[in-house]
């Protein structure tokens, strides 16, 4: 049951600072936690991985006057050339260390105008360039596969304008997602997207790859809250609709294209987004469950008794939870037996006695159900970040032992959980799961109840293509026999972009072609990817 010591008061959980403070950064600071999201392995290039994947003939080699070009427009600080001393990795490599290009030039210019400047020069000289934000996408989008020019965002992060009457954030695209929540928290708004890499990643980023996160199942997608986009697209020219307001109906929206286009088609310069009011009264929930279907049950019942004040509803399989006790060592976790599934449910709203009594009474209910066998709910702000750790922690969990193949996928809510189950059986029959010296460790599952999306993270000592064979196509046959998605919200990147079939049927895929070809003719933009 729900602990007594716990929950009671539930009504004394009175937490008046502002919502950005609670959330777990991307590295906590703490003396417990041994690793950062980085593994310790040091990536192979990409082309050496992947060696039937050729570089495109067709794209120049940078030679001393492309570089004496650059140079004229952009400062000393805005570009940055490979040299002995320094290989660029930190723009080469992605965030898990899978893949790494070999771009010896990366352009970080501090006006759009020099975007466009910049690109207009590529594509008339067909060079290949890779847009990059805050590098923390998870399928190889973010980084050269071989060695095209780094064109960073990170100097383009200015606030341009908000209105707080309406709530109308409009910002460069390299401001981090961070930095913008708390700047609308001193306004008493909040940004319509919370992501664990929130630390480091940029709001251009989150709409290039139309990220989900841990809100969308109280403010939606990002296809709805985003108002207007700026744009540099292949050639130089710049489009903007950054004063569209929240009813256009003239013309094709065409702003819809670029938000999960992952920069093949046009680089984000500028975002204007809708932003809600901040919630005042919120809390925290972590229960303990028998079995999936327990999950949806509950799941249901949240959405009916808690209905508007319901931000987030995460759940856990005990596999994911297990390697994050390890990762974390000395913290304790919220239960001291071991349960199948666990589920963190929060609220948030403006009247804490109105959340506070809604909480207790689904409590109640779903104890006295027998769809909760336990159960903890965070009284203060040190409650309320531990109980959210063990949920944002498990992609750092998931890869501190040498690496993880992550599928970030969308099923049918009743057939959710079966693709790990599938995953864990394929790999015990190949006989590669297990202890060292067997490659792989666990796959694992989590995620996004609210709209279906679960995290499959595959934990391995190291990447190696005997896994990745096993894994896929099989995982992606799996989705398709669901009529699921094999990208929820992380995008296709490198990694997919050979599988979006199937998801994809052929007229839709010829369209995407046929879009990227009128964009971006000459193909420069993030080559031998997406599509």
């Amino acid at each position: 049951m729900i602990r007594s010591s716990v929950l009671k008061p539930l009504c004394g959980l009175a937490i008046s600072k502002p919502w950005s403070r609670f959330r777990i950064p991307r590295i906590i600071s703490s003396p417990c936690l041994k690793a950062t999201y980085t593994t310790k392995i040091s990536p192979k290039l990409t082309t050496e991985t992947y060696p039937s994947v050729k570089r495109d003939s067709k794209f120049k080699h940078l030679s001393s006057e492309d570089i004496t070009f650059f140079q004229s427009i952009l400062s000393q600080q805005e570009l940055l050339l490979a040299s002995d001393q320094d290989n660029l990795e930190f723009y080469n490599e992605d965030w898990m260390r899978k893949y790494k290009g070999q771009s010896s030039l990366v352009l970080r210019p501090k006006t759009v105008k020099k975007v466009s400047q910049i690109l207009k020069y590529c594509n008339d000289n067909h060079i290949a360039v890779v847009p990059q934000g805050g590098n923390t996408g998870l399928v190889g989008g973010s980084v050269p596969v071989f060695d095209e020019v780094i064109l960073s965002l990170n100097y383009l992060n200015q606030i341009r304008d908000f209105d707080p009457v309406s709530g109308i954030l409009k910002c460069d695209a390299g401001v981090i997602l961070e930095n913008a929540d708390q700047f609308l928290a001193e306004h008493g708004y909040i940004f319509p997207l919370d992501l664990g890499a929130k630390g480091s990643c940029h709001v251009g980023g989150v709409v290039a790859t139309n990220a989900g996160g841990l809100r969308l199942l109280r403010y939606g997608s990002l296809h709805g809250s985003v108002l207007g986009l700026e744009v540099v697209l292949p050639n130089g020219a710049i489009v903007s609709s950054m004063h569209a307001l929240r009813k256009d109906n003239t013309g094709y929206d065409l702003k819809q294209l670029f938000i999960g286009s992952e920069g093949t088609i046009g680089v984000i310069t500028g975002v204007s987004i809708l932003t809600p009011p901040r919630p005042n009264a919120f809390n925290v929930s972590f229960l303990a469950l028998e079995n999936f279907q327990a999950v949806q049950n509950v799941f249901v019942k949240a959405k009916k008794d808690l209905a508007e004040v319901l931000s987030a509803f995460e759940f856990m399989d005990s596999y994911s939870q297990d390697l994050t006790r390890k990762h974390l060592e000395n913290i304790n976790h919220p239960f001291e037996e071991e349960h199948p599934f666990y589920v963190l449910i929060e609220t948030s709203g403006s009247n804490k006695e109105h959340d506070d009594a809604k909480l207790e009474a689904f409590l109640e209910s779903v104890i006295e159900e027998g769809l909760v066998v336990d159960g903890v709910v965070a009284q203060d702000e040190t409650e309320f970040r531990n109980l959210w750790q063990w949920r944002e922690l498990i992609p750092e969990s998931a890869q501190a032992n040498g690496g993880v193949y992550k599928y970030d996928i969308s099923l049918p809510l009743k057939d959710l959980y079966s693709l790990v189950e599938a995953a864990n059986q394929r790999l015990e029959q190949l006989g590669i799961l297990g202890d060292v010296p067997k490659p792989v460790i666990r796959a694992i599952g989590y995620g996004h109840v609210g709209d279906g999306n679960l995290h499959l993270n595959v934990a391995v000592r190291e990447y190696s293509k005997q896994v990745e064979e096993a894994l896929e196509p099989f995982i992606y046959e799996f989705i398709s026999s669901k009529k699921g998605s094999i990208s929820a919200e992380h995008g296709l990147g490198f990694q997919k972009k050979n599988y979006i079939g199937f998801t994809k049927t052929e007229p839709e895929i010829r369209l995407i072609k046929d879009l990227k070809h009128h964009y971006d003719p000459n193909g420069i933009l993030n080559p031998y990817k997406y599509v």
